[in-house]
């Protein structure tokens, strides 16, 4: 073979796998540019949500009168259970309260309008000096979008190519093989766990809030009700409704075993005062009482989110009647009696 025809054959094989690459990714669409749904692309890695959903939220259209923003646990809610209401999920992994705002400003600017509602997730160990203290945005995600190349940088990319491959694979048996997969309509899913590896990742968990947000680095933000007063007041043409995460009642009993429950009290009063209300789901009740209702004790199934979600459209359908309840400031002191009375319950059922 000749050194002009080995570099031609060299050249074309690199084209024919350069221009397959690209094909692929863009057939996959891993990173939410497109829109465009199939029966092999409907379930999809969760690679980045900061960048993901904005960039549907940018590239698609974009139209809703109410955004859910929340941690990972609130990912887990189908936008879609809201009765009347059309809802936009823009919760993302390990969210920040100093992330609500610059969440909310950019959806609000995609969306051209203000949102007739803000829907917030609100988890209390966020309530720390070190979870709660440092400013961020979303500059270095919104950034990259309006550059000339940014649609063929991510079709060139491996990285890509290989989510691409594991979106097939996962997309052809329609079964999630991830802890969080997310279908083509902003619907998450969890990959399903037996009672054996829920019970020993729920341990797990309770190990690491109690090393790393329970236990003595603990320290409460004593700016958190400013932060929430701050979001309210730059946003006064919004309706906000807040709710609290459901987490399981041995990790909620690991927050009362660290001496942590005068902070809770404190956390809903708080959020009381600047909001007017907060659905609370944070306590001892049949969900959060049945650890087969988490895959980690830590974050629910989507079927405890639908539960959230009809709690708060006010259609209560088939939520149980102790799961969930709008506290104000004048049945605040009376939940709290209530919560006290549900773990002093639970203790003694342990002893």
């Amino acid at each position: 073979m000749s050194h002009k025809k080995f570099v031609i054959t060299v050249m074309t094989i690199v084209i024919l796998f350069v221009v397959g690459g690209t094909s692929f990714i863009y057939y996959e669409d891993p990173m939410w540019m497109y829109g465009h749904n199939h029966t092999y692309n409907d379930v999809q890695n969760v690679i980045d949500e900061r960048q993901q959903k904005p960039n549907a939220m940018h590239f698609q259209p974009f139209n809703y009168d109410t955004l859910l923003v929340g941690s990972s646990r609130s990912t887990y809610i189908n936008q879609n259970d809201f009765n009347g209401m059309n809802v936009f999920n823009f919760s993302a992994s390990n969210l920040s309260v100093r992330e609500y705002d610059p969440f909310i400003e950019f959806a609000q600017k995609e969306n051209g309008k203000d949102f007739d509602r803000v829907i917030i997730g609100l988890d209390f160990f966020k309530t720390s000096k070190s979870e709660s203290s440092t400013i961020l945005n979303l500059d270095s995600y919104i950034k990259p979008m309006d550059e000339r190349f940014y649609h063929i940088k991510s079709l060139l990319s491996f990285n890509l190519l290989v989510f691409s491959i594991s979106n097939y694979q996962m997309s052809k048996k329609d079964v999630p093989a991830k802890e969080r997969t997310y279908n083509r309509y902003n619907v998450a899913d969890a990959m399903r766990v037996d009672s054996e590896v829920t019970a020993m990742q729920t341990e797990e968990k309770i190990e690491k809030f109690r090393e790393e947000f329970y236990g003595e680095k603990y320290d409460y933000n004593p700016n958190y009700k400013q932060i929430l007063l701050n979001l309210k007041e730059k946003y006064p043409n919004t309706e906000f409704i807040i709710f609290t995460t459901p987490i399981s009642t041995p990790l909620f009993q690991e927050l009362v075993n660290q001496d942590l429950y005068p902070y809770y009290e404190r956390w809903l009063t708080e959020v009381i005062d600047v909001f007017g209300g907060v659905y609370n789901f944070m306590y001892p009740n049949s969900v959060t009482n049945d650890i087969t209702n988490y895959f980690d004790g830590h974050h629910f199934y989507p079927e405890v989110g639908t539960l959230i979600a009809h709690r708060i459209d006010g259609t209560n359908a088939g939520v149980p009647e102790d799961f969930g309840q709008y506290i104000t400031t004048d049945n605040l002191d009376t939940h709290l009696d209530f919560v006290k009375s549900a773990e002093a319950k639970l203790k003694n059922r342990i002893k």
